[in-house]
């Protein structure tokens, strides 16, 4: 099983290119980068806080740092085009020889929405917009030459150059949903999915009936996952972890290290091929996420590589 750093609180370009660089030497495979114009709120007013922009940090990581796999999480089709994010992801990609990971999502946070009049639909005509678009992003990075006509998007004769440098580059869904789990069976190279080990169990079965549903081969899909993670070395430590644990049920990972050696090594045998670790429990400057993180990988990821 591969691992990612998943960076969503580094919001200056040293940050993030230190992080990357501290990943890539640490022996991780990807680096994912959220896709989000302002940090999220609780009460969805807006956030003036530092945010820089997914892709153009992405392709500059890749331009900087020669082997990580560059993972958007995820690009929301309601803010970005599908064109745009098409083309983001080829020149990403050819900047980076090869790297580029166009992970894409229906749009959620309310906030950036909200405050700069992005149209967020309700839940149902927002999968089939999603729809639409992966649709389209799909066939464009497969050499299609792309004549559309949807509720949302129309095309003619929409070309997508330069090609890809392997052909074509990974599609990624993050869902759990039935609809998006089918669409994601039928369009997308790799799926990822929120959860501890239980629910993700209960997750994949969902995954594996969509497939079976769509006629896909589930082994033809990455599989990747990723929780909320405190690492605790002390009863005060767990304690001010259980009280900062997400309201989500069955999100968090909370333990010493022999602990979270056995929970983690659960996602291996669930069939995942990468967990993605989030810096956003590790502290909040750069020097205590790079810190607590160098302990995390000493004391458990070496123990899982």
């Amino acid at each position: 099983m591969d691992f990612a750093l998943w960076t969503m609180l580094d919001r200056t370009w040293d940050g993030a290119l230190e992080r990357a660089r501290w990943a890539e030497a640490a022996g991780f495979r990807s680096y994912w980068y959220a896709d989000h114009l302002m940090p999220s709120t609780k009460d969805g007013s807006t956030d003036p806080g530092d945010m820089l922009e997914c892709w153009t940090v992405l392709a500059a990581i890749g331009a900087s740092v020669p082997r990580l796999r560059l993972v958007s999480m995820v690009s929301p089709v309601s803010i970005h085009h599908p064109v745009l994010l098409a083309k983001r992801a080829v020149t990403t990609d050819q900047i980076s020889g090869g790297r580029a990971v166009l992970g894409i999502g229906a749009g959620w946070q309310v906030n950036e929405h909200a405050g700069y009049g992005f149209e967020l639909l309700e839940p149902g005509p927002r999968v089939k917009r999603f729809a639409e678009a992966i649709e389209i992003i799909h066939r464009l990075l497969r050499g299609e030459r792309l004549t559309f006509d949807g509720k949302y998007y129309s095309m003619k004769e929409a070309p997508l150059s330069p090609r890809p440098v392997n052909g074509s580059l990974p599609i990624l869904v993050g869902t759990g949903s039935p609809q998006m789990l089918r669409l994601t069976a039928r369009f997308a190279d790799e799926w990822n999915t929120w959860g501890d080990p239980d629910e993700v169990a209960v997750r994949t079965q969902r995954f594996l009936k969509a497939c079976d549903l769509e006629g896909r081969d589930p082994a033809s899909l990455r599989r990747s996952a990723q929780a909320n993670i405190f690492y605790v070395r002390t009863a005060q430590e767990r304690a001010k972890a259980e009280k900062q644990a997400s309201p989500i049920p069955n999100r968090t990972l909370i333990g010493g290290a022999a602990e979270l050696v056995e929970q983690i090594g659960r996602y291996r045998d669930l069939g995942i091929d990468e967990f993605a670790i989030g810096d956003y429990t590790f502290g909040e400057t750069t020097q205590e996420r790079t810190d607590k993180y160098a302990a995390f990988h000493a004391d458990i990821l070496t123990q899982l590589l």
